[in-house]
């Protein structure tokens, strides 16, 4: 049976570039224990597609050429008959450990009853192929390069299945289907469009890998890193909160993974646990940049996001930069230790509208003294006066947590 790190090394030395092949809910209840996750999160811990930080240099190859074979007709030695052919030995035990679930024919069958081809500037605006990308070129892909399997979720556009690459070393991945028409009818194109800009050029371990992108008369198919322990949401969901350990590490892979989006002028502007994943290791995963924005000049004035996340900025319609980030994670770290949304109200929108323009905060008396620190400094009125994601990393509470030597089991930690 293959080793872990046989496997990751094999990946490793494949990107899924050219140099491979040549070429929402506005409010929620609170959380609620629920049975275990489904299988799918504990699938292929071995096998998903890797996520190389930063990207492994391409080796120059090298070329074998076979010893040539001798010529019958100058040999004086009489050359033995060919040994039969044996059939091809089975596949071994670590082949079959790789099974994607079985396919339920959705991507065809949805097909057939659903979206349209577009034409014109939308159809020019969603003909996205990485293969053809001006940054990082990948080989070109189309669906039959896949074997499918089970379905993983479904979106607003589309469905997201578990996927294994046809080529060696069969890569697993999250391919995500978009139905053109869909997006064009809800005025999307280029929010699509940008968000797959974005993503495709993101490289950190904390933020979900777009690997490449393909189209064909009436989709578009992202081909996703797969986050082998699944949906953040449903362990938050599973478990009620987080241990003060446990949410401690997520915020310092929060704060690192955010800083890196920030220096290369990225605004999430939607961090939520319904958009971050788990990895491989239990490491989180940023995901879902459907909200993002590419603002080098830093300021926004669009009202968008999730309503228990929105800052006061937002609320009041003023102008906003990276620092609803900050805000956002403040109101993460309250939520994985309390099990809520700190300015969360049921009775309605506007009572919750209220409480964030206020900054009406009521921390239970069970979160620790540090870890209320920072959510205070977090969730300032003034985004001017958030604590910076630098000092968010060097903060007792967070390094009190922070394993001693980085493990990829850290995420893991209860």
């Amino acid at each position: 049976m293959a080793s872990v790190g046989a496997v990751t090394r094999q990946i490793a030395a494949l990107e899924i570039s050219a140099k491979q092949n040549g070429a929402t809910k506005n409010s929620r209840p609170l959380h609620q224990k629920t049975g275990s996750q489904s299988n799918v999160s504990k699938l292929l811990t071995k096998f998903a597609a890797p996520h190389p930080f930063p990207d492994p240099k391409p080796k120059a190859s090298v070329r074998t050429v076979p010893p040539r074979p001798a010529n019958p007709a100058h040999s004086t030695t009489k050359q033995p008959a060919p040994a039969p052919q044996k059939p091809p030995p089975a596949k071994p035990a670590a082949d079959r450990e790789l099974d994607i679930g079985k396919y339920d024919g959705g991507f065809e069958i949805e097909n057939e009853k659903r979206g349209e081809a577009v034409d014109g500037e939308a159809a020019r605006e969603l003909a996205l192929d990485s293969s053809v990308s001006r940054t990082r070129p990948t080989r070109e892909w189309h669906l039959t390069d896949f074997d499918i399997g089970r379905p993983l979720g479904k979106g607003k556009f589309g469905r997201v299945y578990m996927v294994r690459t046809k080529v060696e070393p069969n890569y697993i991945l999250a391919l995500k289907c978009l139905y053109k028409s869909e997006i064009v009818q809800s005025r999307v194109e280029k929010q699509i469009r940008r968000e797959i800009e974005i993503q495709q050029n993101l490289r950190h371990p904390n933020v979900l890998r777009l690997y490449g992108y393909f189209h064909d008369e009436k989709r578009i198919f992202l081909m996703l890193e797969f986050a082998g322990k699944g949906e953040l949401y449903k362990q938050l969901t599973k478990y009620g909160c987080f241990s003060e350990r446990r949410s401690a590490i997520y915020v310092d892979q929060m704060a690192d993974a955010l800083s890196y989006l920030h220096s290369k002028h990225v605004i999430h502007r939607d961090i939520k646990p319904e958009n971050l994943l788990l990895g491989i290791n239990g490491e989180l995963k940023i995901g879902d940049f459907g909200w993002s924005v590419h603002a080098p000049g830093n300021r926004r004035t669009t009202l968008c996001g999730t309503l228990d996340y929105l800052p006061p900025e937002m609320v009041e319609g003023r102008d906003h930069n990276e620092k609803v980030d900050y805000w956002a994670l403040g109101v993460l770290t309250y939520e994985f230790i309390v099990g809520s949304p700190p300015f969360e109200e049921m009775s309605g929108y506007n009572a919750t509208y209220k409480r964030i323009a206020k900054v009406d905060l009521r921390i239970p008396s069970k979160v620790s003294a540090d870890a209320r620190d920072l959510i205070t400094n977090l969730l300032q009125y003034d985004p001017e006066r958030r604590l910076p994601l630098v000092e968010v990393r060097r903060h007792p509470w967070v390094v009190r947590y922070r394993p001693k030597t980085p493990s990829p089991q850290a995420g893991k930690a209860q």
